[in-house]
C-alpha cells in the first residue's frame, strides 16, 4: 500500500515532464531539420531507433516466451536441455548483431565523407584539360567563386564571424540560402562547440586549431545556434542565430556590411554619441564598417539585431543598463562596465548605436 501511495506521488512530476517535452524554440531542434545536412542526422538517428527497436521487441517476446511457456510447473523436476556449445544459437546470436552493425555502419561511413566535403578552390582551369575534364574544372572554378567561406571564432561568450569580403559581423551569420556554406571554425580562449541543431551537427572550436564544416539551408529563415561545450559561467548565454536569405537579399547585405561607414549629421546628438563611443575607448574593442577593433563583436548592423550581446531584448533601457553593467547579464565576460557615465553621454551613446543599420540603406 505504501508503495502504491509513492509511485502516486510521482504522477503530477511525471505528468508535467511529459508536457514539458513537446516545449521548444522554432528552428532550435535537430527533431525539425531545414537542411540536408540535418536531414541525413535525423533520417539516421530515426534509423538507428528502428534498429533498438527491434532488438528491444525480439529481447522481451523471448523474455516473455521463456517466462511463460517454461516456467516451472509443480511436480515438475526436469532438469532442462542443457544448449551450451550449441553451434546453432552461437551462429545465431553473432551473425544478426553483425547484419544490424552493417545496417548502422553502411550509412554512418557514407555520410561521414558527405560531411566532411571541402570548399571547392576558386581556381581556374591550367589550359591542359580538354574536352570534360576543362568543362569540370571551368564548373569547379566558377563553383568556387560563389563559394561562400566564413571563419567562425568562438570567444568567451561570443561569435565572431570573419567574411571573405573583409568585414566582420558579431553574433549573426548571414548566409545565402540553398547553397553550401563551409565554416572554418577555432577558439580564441577555450573550447567552444559551434551547433545550429536545424541546420546540422555541431563541431568544436579548439584554440590553435581549425576545424570546418558546412551548412545548407533550405528555406529563408532565422535559425537559432548554440555553443555546445561547457565554456564558462555563461556558457548558456553564449547564443547566436544564423539568417539565411535569398541570392540577391545576401549579396545587397554583403554589400552594405561592405561600405564605408557614414558619419553622422554635424551637432546632432548621433555625431556627439560617435565622439562618445571614441572617447570612451569603445571603438578599441567594438568595430564599426572596418574601423576600430575587433576584440568585441563589431557593431556595424547592430540596430538591425533582435537582441543585445546575443540574449538580451533590444531596447534602449535594456541596452543602457548592458553598458553600465554588463556582467549582471553575462557573468564572466570580458565587457568593460561603464557605471558612472553621465546621463547625457549614455544617451548620446545610445543614440548613435541606434543609427548603425545596414538595412536602411538598402
Amino acid at each position: 500500500m505504501k508503495g502504491r501511495k509513492g509511485l502516486l506521488r510521482f504522477l503530477p512530476l511525471s505528468a508535467m515532464l511529459l508536457f514539458l517535452a513537446g516545449c521548444g524554440e522554432d528552428r532550435l531542434t535537430a527533431l525539425d531539420p531545414y537542411g540536408p545536412q540535418a536531414q541525413w542526422i535525423f533520417d539516421n538517428m530515426i534509423l538507428s531507433l528502428y534498429v533498438m527497436a527491434l532488438v528491444i521487441i525480439v529481447v522481451f517476446t523471448l523474455f516473455f516466451i521463456a517466462v511463460v511457456k517454461f516456467r516451472r510447473k509443480p511436480g515438475d523436476d526436469e532438469i532442462p536441455k542443457q544448449v551450451e556449445g550449441s553451434k546453432t544459437l552461437e551462429l545465431t546470436w553473432t551473425i544478426i548483431p553483425i547484419i544490424l552493425l552493417v545496417i548502422l555502419a553502411v550509412p554512418t561511413i557514407a555520410g561521414t565523407y558527405y560531411l566532411a566535403e571541402e570548399a571547392p578552390e576558386a581556381a581556374g582551369s591550367s589550359g591542359e584539360e580538354e574536352g570534360e575534364e576543362a568543362e569540370e574544372a571551368a564548373d569547379a572554378a566558377a563553383e568556387g567563386e560563389d563559394a561562400v567561406v566564413i571563419d567562425v571564432t568562438g570567444h568567451q561568450y561570443w561569435w565572431q564571424f570573419d567574411y571573405p569580403e573583409g568585414f566582420t559581423a558579431g553574433n549573426e551569420v548571414y548566409i545565402p540560402v540553398g547553397e553550401k556554406v563551409w565554416f572554418n571554425v577555432t577558439g580564441n580562449d577555450v573550447i567552444h562547440s559551434f551547433w545550429v541543431p536545424a541546420l546540422g551537427g555541431k563541431i568544436d572550436t579548439i584554440p590553435g586549431v581549425e576545424n570546418s564544416l558546412w551548412l545548407q539551408a533550405d528555406e529563408p529563415g532565422v535559425y537559432k545556434g548554440k555553443c555546445a561545450e561547457l565554456c564558462g559561467p555563461s556558457h548558456a548565454l553564449m547564443d547566436f542565430k544564423v539568417v539565411a536569405l535569398e541570392r540577391d537579399e545576401y549579396d545587397a547585405w554583403v554589400d552594405s556590411m561592405s561600405q564605408e561607414e557614414e558619419a553622422p549629421e554635424e551637432n546632432s546628438v548621433a555625431a556627439e554619441g560617435r565622439q562618445v563611443f571614441e572617447d570612451q575607448g569603445c571603438i578599441g574593442c567594438h568595430a564599426v564598417e572596418g574601423q576600430g577593433s575587433a576584440q568585441g563583436p563589431t557593431l556595424t548592423n547592430f540596430a538591425d539585431r533582435d537582441y543585445i550581446a546575443g540574449v538580451i531584448d533590444f531596447n534602449n533601457e535594456n541596452l543602457e543598463e548592458w553598458i553600465r553593467d554588463p556582467q549582471s547579464f553575462k557573468q564572466g565576460n570580458n565587457m568593460q562596465p561603464y557605471p558612472d557615465m553621465s546621463d547625457e553621454d549614455m544617451e548620446a551613446i545610445i543614440e548613435y548605436l541606434n543609427t548603425l543599420s545596414v538595412e536602411d540603406e538598402e
